[in-house]
């Protein structure tokens, strides 16, 4: 039964991007084409803009090893926010029961709401529960599984241009001029730069934010909260079907990012010491 609702919930994300992709181009960071993510050998060695000790991750020779410690490197910056956000649905948890009981809300509560409203980017028009409804389909985690493979391989597994100068593990561009680095190739005409982070939480933090307030990854968002409402887990495998606008690969990355959770799965609990 359960299989047949993830075919299902496949097929569904497959046929949404028709209605998805237009919004992509709207979005005010989007996924940077790696095929300008390396620097020449011949270009002027570029300084970091950030002032964290980054592994070396393009010396380790041993694969199995490079993994653990790219996964360890990533993982706590990860959890850290997925907790953040958990703590924050539990508050929202507490306020939605109190709507539909009809009880009033604290001041604190109340503000908590608007704040988060505002920066979720959920509509003023919604009534309050519509609206607490909405903020518990984006203030939500995404399984680390997902995010450890898809940092992997946005960053060349810590080993991109981007991911060394810029902490940017996840392909993310900006458009404001300096907010990051310029892309090697970039067309003429073409004004966007590659997101800069001055640390991993922020990279990571930015990475969530974008995944649960971005229009183009509504479906993803849906799919999460499906698997809510039946009380399934959130696996990373089914979410990884709402990415299919994270790249304009679509499908062909949606797969790869599948076989990536299935192969490392040994490896995302693993720590470099062992």
């Amino acid at each position: 039964m359960f299989k047949t609702w993830l075919i299902r919930a496949s097929l569904f994300a497959v046929f949404i991007i028709a209605l998805v992709k237009p919004l992509i181009e709207q979005q005010q960071y989007q996924v940077a084409d790696k095929q300008d993510d390396q620097v020449s050998a011949k270009s002027q060695v570029e300084q970091p803009l950030h002032n964290v000790d980054l592994p070396e991750f393009a010396d380790i020779k041993d694969v199995k090893q490079k993994k653990k410690q790219f996964f360890a490197f990533i993982k706590p910056a990860i959890d850290d926010e997925n907790d953040r956000i958990s703590r924050l649905r539990k508050q929202l948890f507490v306020i939605e029961q109190k709507l539909v009981q009809s009880q009033a809300l604290t001041a604190e509560e109340s503000q908590l709401m608007q704040q988060l409203a505002k920066k979720y980017k959920v509509s003023k028009k919604l009534s309050p529960v519509d609206k607490i409804k909405e903020l518990l389909t984006r203030v939500d985690i995404v399984p680390k599984e997902l995010i450890l493979v898809q940092a992997a391989n946005e960053s060349a597994w810590g080993t991109s241009r981007f991911a060394r100068i810029g902490l940017n593990f996840f392909g993310i561009w900006c458009y404001k001029k300096g907010c990051g680095m310029v892309p090697n190739g970039r067309d003429e005409g073409l004004k966007h730069e590659v997101a800069a982070f001055q640390s991993v939480e922020k990279a990571v933090q930015h990475y969530l934010f974008n995944i649960n307030t971005n229009a183009a990854y509504r479906v993803f968002r849906i799919i999460r909260s499906q698997l809510r409402q039946q009380d399934k887990p959130l696996s990373a495998q089914i979410l990884a079907t709402g990415l299919l606008p994270y790249s304009e690969r679509g499908t062909d990355y949606v797969l790869e990012i599948s076989e990536m959770i299935r192969h490392n799965q040994r490896y995302f609990d693993s720590y470099a010491s062992e």
